[in-house]
């Protein structure tokens, strides 16, 4: 029988690799599980394989210019699998989203304006605004047995002493795609209040069956408010490539926008990375199909294994992304020895919750974009464990 490409364990270790080759920097011993930082483990797709290996047949790696190519890649992409209709004139290229999460607190606010978030979150949301000095109001997402919900009356009103709201489609950690309704009425709101949104939208391609992602910026006029930030580097794990861009219509918001990005040089790019994008979305469609079918397997397997192994954990449900928000608070445990018990008894790096806000404590994020005869073992781990703590 041949072995499904997502199947393959891949030693990444000794590669550079953050995931792996920072476990005993950040969790103090090397020979654990990583399942913690927002990458893969997956080979990428025979078609960016081939782009890269082409162009490196050419041996000058100079300065970029991203031809036409490039352009119409994200154009189609978008218009295919979002029905969202571009111009190449609104899409701003930028090294990441995190670095451009920046560019739009600098450009957008002044130093003492305030920068809504919704809670828990990605921690770099937190960063990009008390780094440069702005005020940070949350809004913490309302937790219903694990589903997560937004508080309106009061995102509304924190909403109303906003410059800018930094808004994270689909939810990491709690793997929210939000819903028409809930999209229409966050852009509602913003546009009643004036106040931009940069639209953090990395893990877009990543969706289960029941649910649709659908791009803030692409519904009734919000275009005019929105700045959103896609990339393939989740959907096609090519993260270290660091390729990304911006699609911003408002051409008063653009303009902010890329004159900081122009004035850093942050526009140039990476040579691998452009043409990694470029045969991600016109090349690579069917691998990504491939990948879902997986992760979904792998999303239906954790889900059930929580729910009928771990005595006194909860799993939200996982609508996007391939990461599991894991409630260990009906554990009793500091988050000290939640993570203490977590890396010397199971010999797992998981994502302490903390890390996404106060919101998280007594919470774990667990990536399982693996292998699942890799997630089996993790899980078997936490078994363990619960039989001692749950």
């Amino acid at each position: 029988m041949k072995q499904n490409r997502f199947d393959e364990i891949i030693d990444r270790r000794n590669s550079g690799c953050y995931k792996y080759d920072g476990l005993k920097m950040l969790y103090g011993k090397s020979e654990l599980i990583p399942l913690w930082v927002a990458d893969m483990d997956f080979a990428v797709s025979d078609k960016i394989i081939s782009a890269l290996s082409e162009r490196l047949k050419h041996p000058v790696f100079g300065y970029n210019l991203r031809l036409d190519d490039f352009y119409e890649a994200i154009i189609s992409w978008q218009k295919r699998r979002f029905d969202w209709k571009l111009q190449k004139d609104w899409i701003i290229a930028v090294p990441g989203l995190v670095p451009a999460i920046s560019l739009a607190v600098l450009s957008l606010t002044e130093p003492g304006e305030r920068i809504l978030i919704q809670t828990p979150v990605y921690r770099p949301f937190y960063d990009a605004v008390l780094d440069h000095k702005r005020k940070l109001l949350t809004s913490a997402l309302v937790n219903t047995n694990g589903i997560y919900s937004i508080d309106w009356q009061d995102f509304e009103e924190k909403l109303k002493q906003a410059k800018l709201f930094i808004f994270c489609s689909p939810h990491n950690p709690v793997s929210r795609v939000w819903t028409k309704e809930e999209l229409t009425k966050i852009g509602s709101l913003c546009a009643k209040y004036k106040v931009p949104v940069f639209s953090d939208e990395i893990h877009a391609d990543i969706v289960y069956p029941g649910y649709k992602h659908i791009p803030l910026a692409s519904l009734n006029d919000f275009s005019e408010i929105c700045l959103t930030g896609v990339s393939p580097s989740k959907s096609f794990n090519i993260a270290g490539l660091a390729t990304a861009v911006v699609i911003v219509s408002n051409l008063e918001i653009r303009n902010k926008f890329n004159e900081l990005n122009t004035k850093l040089h942050l526009y140039l790019g990476n040579t691998f990375g452009i043409r990694a994008l470029i045969a991600a979305y016109s090349e690579s469609e069917n691998w990504l199909d491939e990948l879902l079918c997986y992760l979904n397997k792998n999303r239906i397997y954790i889900t059930e294994f929580v729910q009928n192994e771990l005595p006194g954990v909860k799993i939200s449900p996982i609508e996007g992304t391939f990461l599991a928000w894991l409630d260990f608070r009906n554990w009793g445990l500091t988050e000290a020895k939640l993570q203490e018990i977590m890396v010397n008894k199971a010999g797992l790096a998981l994502e302490p919750g903390t890390e996404f806000g106060k919101d998280g404590e007594g919470f774990m994020r667990l990536n399982f974009g693996c292998p699942k005869s890799i997630l089996e073992i993790a899980l078997k781990r936490l078994q363990v464990l619960a039989r001692e703590y749950g």
